[in-house]
């Protein structure tokens, strides 16, 4: 079986997590998002998040958006230790990109699969998993360059891909003005996932 390499394109790519417009996503209507942690929110290991990130996710609260950290950290008590000071839910061990969590997930925050923004910072987990799920998918790059030694070995095979779509032009930023294109993303059925 060979997969589209669109299977890995995320729908938007932004600078940082706090540069994700909100309202934009509210008005394309979307309900829910889901986070991941390591070097998405915190940097890998740490356990200060900015005020800029607290700000972002009260914000979207405010907006009425559901939130969850669907996180492959195998710490329970690191996950937890986050999802209380947001005071979100979280799923740990994840396993992404397999399914299973991001259907945890979409259970927890009660919303369909085409109302739901998945944010990460890796194309093979984040990006990949929530595009097999039919979920809008925003890329960030990772805040910190210390990483867990598999994600090392997977990050350059991402970076040639992203050069690839960097050079079809097909890596956009979301504005106040984006358009959704769930509709265009090939579909995949994995059964064994």
């Amino acid at each position: 079986m060979f997969l589209d390499l669109k299977m890995f394109l995320p729908d938007f790519f932004m600078e940082k997590v706090e540069d994700i417009h909100l309202e934009r996503l509210k008005a394309l209507g979307f309900k829910a998002i889901i986070l991941d942690l390591d070097n998405t929110l915190v940097g890998w290991r740490s356990k200060n998040m900015s005020e800029s990130v607290k700000r972002w996710i009260k914000n979207a609260q405010k907006l009425e958006f559901k939130l969850c950290i669907v996180s492959n950290c195998l710490l329970r008590g690191r996950v937890r230790f986050f999802s209380d000071m947001l005071g979100i839910p979280f799923v740990f061990k994840a396993i992404k990109p397999r399914r299973k969590a991001f259907c945890d997930a979409v259970k927890i925050l009660n919303v369909t699969n085409d109302k739901v923004v998945v944010v990460g910072d890796q194309v093979f987990t984040d990006v990949f998993g929530g595009n097999r799920m039919g979920f809008l998918t925003i890329l960030v790059p990772p805040l910190d360059k210390r990483e867990f030694y598999a994600t090392i070995l997977q990050r350059t095979a991402e970076k040639i891909l992203l050069s690839g779509f960097r050079k079809q032009g097909l890596l956009q930023k979301l504005s106040e003005t984006s358009e959704c294109r769930l509709s265009k993303r090939p579909k995949l059925d994995l059964q064994s996932d």
